[in-house]
């Protein structure tokens, strides 16, 4: 009865926290009816998890292993999100400005990123710096990409929360109504 008692409290917490990773992704990317409904799952496990563990307080293996199915949860959580990959990421590249990187821009084009180059002022003097919009399931590949064409160029990148206009936003929306 005890390992039975201790599998449930593991896969109890361990669900609970799955769904509290995916719930927060989908809060974060501004899903208002899926989070909500998820919430209401994953609250009514908390609560049957915790009382399994509150009612057998005295027992230090129940608490571990609620403490080993939330860790469990959080590794599963965020290999869910990485599959996922929801959004777009935004991605700044910049290169020193020659003839050999300024084919950089419509080489990522041609892989359906959508690129805006322009020309900046840097310390050790001028520099092509390219605004990239990626869907997040593209990153790493985009990241190969550049690194692949110049491994001394500089990446910084981010997740915009709006985005709205310009060409390849319009090519996504067609992309996704014939979906």
């Amino acid at each position: 009865m005890e390992l039975k008692t201790l599998l449930i409290i593991f896969l109890i917490n361990f669900c609970y926290v799955t769904l509290n990773t995916i719930r927060f992704m989908l809060t974060m990317k501004g899903s208002r009816v899926i989070a909500p409904l998820l919430s209401m799952v994953e609250i009514s496990i908390y609560v049957v998890g915790l009382s399994l563990v509150l009612n057998q307080i005295n027992n230090p293996v129940n608490l571990f292993v609620y403490a080993l199915g939330y860790a469990c949860g959080i590794v599963l959580g965020i290999k869910i999100e990485d599959y996922l990959a929801l959004g777009y990421i935004m991605v700044t590249a910049i290169l020193p400005l020659n003839e050999e990187n300024k084919v950089l821009p419509e080489l990522l084009r041609d892989e359906g990123y959508g690129v805006t180059q322009t020309i900046a002022h840097g310390r050790e003097g001028e520099r092509l710096v390219l605004e990239i919009l990626s869907a997040r399931k593209s990153e790493r590949s985009l990241y190969k990409d550049i690194k692949d064409f110049n491994d001394k160029a500089f990446i910084i990148s981010y997740e915009p929360k709006y985005i709205s206009g310009g060409f390849w936003t319009k090519k996504v929306r067609e992309r996704n109504k014939r979906r």
